[in-house]
């Protein structure tokens, strides 16, 4: 993991670890821990292809930030509040109506070309984000469509203290 961030081209100050196999996102600053986080990736697996629902594998960049003053809960639509508020369920069984994106977007673009970036396995085109989900209760497991789901609360501490840029390697 650290051999393929210190690989990176210019000085690594803010990185992401997302590990499949844990379902827990990780944060380092200047090759330090500072953050561990539940997350929910794909509940079918982790696979690059466009239409897989799978959650993309590989490096990425934090590219866009998107819902900075947003009410924790604030259910987004092609990446715009709606002004609507999920209801936020906290049972390990419970599911939601549709497969909403609350709180905050991280928009995530992958940096190897053929793996997860270009082509039908291009992770941006994917719409692949790190967000808030109003299925709370199955945060730690996968359940998600694709994306990195997290709590409102997580997702909201991580939006104020990554920086867009900021490297996300997602491993298994």
């Amino acid at each position: 993991m650290a051999e393929r961030l210190g690989a990176a081209a210019e000085p690594v100050e803010q990185a992401l670890v997302v590990d499949v196999s844990s379902q827990r996102l990780y944060l380092f600053e200047s090759g330090e821990l500072v953050g561990s986080f539940p997350v929910s990736t794909a509940e079918r697996g982790t696979g690059n292809r466009k239409g897989s629902l799978q959650t993309p594998l590989g490096l990425h960049r934090v590219d866009e930030k998107i819902g900075a003053d947003a009410q924790r809960g604030m259910i987004f639509r092609g990446r715009q509040p709606t002004g609507e508020l999920a209801e936020i369920l906290q049972g390990p069984d419970e599911r939601a109506a549709r497969d909403d994106v609350t709180s905050r977007i991280l928009w995530l673009q992958g940096l190897e070309p053929g793996v997860n970036q270009g082509g039908d396995v291009d992770s941006k085109q994917r719409y692949i984000y790190i967000h808030g989900t109003p299925e709370e209760g199955r945060i730690g497991r996968p359940a998600s469509h694709g994306c990195v789901r997290m709590t409102n609360a997580d997702v909201i501490t991580l939006f104020d203290g990554v920086r867009e840029g900021a490297l996300v390697d997602i491993i298994e």
